[in-house]
């Protein structure tokens, strides 16, 4: 016989993250860490870029999804937050720094949006996760959608409101990139429900 507890009565629906099931009982030194290690591989993610067509692909925004799928909303919005507080800080931690500029004045530029969207997709896909939309393809396509569309959509309106809105914001600052996107929901869709194929067996 299972007896709820508490936490159980408070978040009934809830199901734990990548991260947790690799790493169980994680304390502050642990999500200290998954935070550090995560802002990393957001700084590597900036700076590489494949060569794809018609603009070369980096693979950031897959990144700051899956983050926030492997780590919570909680801790994958954090994670985050610290990789735009290195930025801040002056770190080249951002694509195109130091030669683009950095600190506030990068973030304060036409893709400062984009950054914005990051914490809101990553908290996003984590409370998608926590509720089991990782476990399957279908759901998995699903959240990491809607992860785009917040960073487009936080990532347009800032845009549009440095460069003026009869600019072609569209094509400067979606369009080029849907292909590449559509490439990386796939390799989601593929890897989320995969890993937890993997940790069942």
């Amino acid at each position: 016989m299972i007896i709820p507890t508490t936490s159980n009565l408070k978040h009934p629906a809830l199901r734990p993250t990548l991260a947790a099931a690799l790493w169980q009982n994680q304390g502050r030194l642990h999500r200290l860490i998954l935070a550090v290690a995560g802002s990393v591989l957001l700084t590597v993610s900036a700076k590489v870029q494949i060569p794809f067509y018609p603009v070369p692909l980096t693979m950031q925004t897959f990144v700051v999804l899956a983050i926030g799928m492997a780590f919570g909303w909680k801790l994958g919005a954090l994670t985050v937050l610290l990789y735009l507080a290195e930025g801040a800080a002056g770190l080249p931690v951002f694509a195109g720094t130091p030669a683009k500029g950095a600190g506030l004045a990068y973030m304060s530029g036409p893709t400062g949006g984009y950054l914005l969207g990051f914490i809101a997709a990553a908290a996003a896909c984590g409370f998608l996760a926590e509720r089991g939309w990782d476990r399957r393809a279908s759901t998995t396509f699903a959240a990491m959608l809607i992860g785009n569309l917040l960073i487009y959509a936080c990532g347009l309106a800032w845009l549009g409101a440095v460069v003026g809105w009869d600019k072609p914001v569209l094509a400067w600052g979606m369009l080029p990139f849907l292909p590449g996107d559509a490439l990386k929901i796939a390799l989601a869709v593929v890897a989320l429900p995969g890993a937890w194929k993997v940790l069942k067996r």
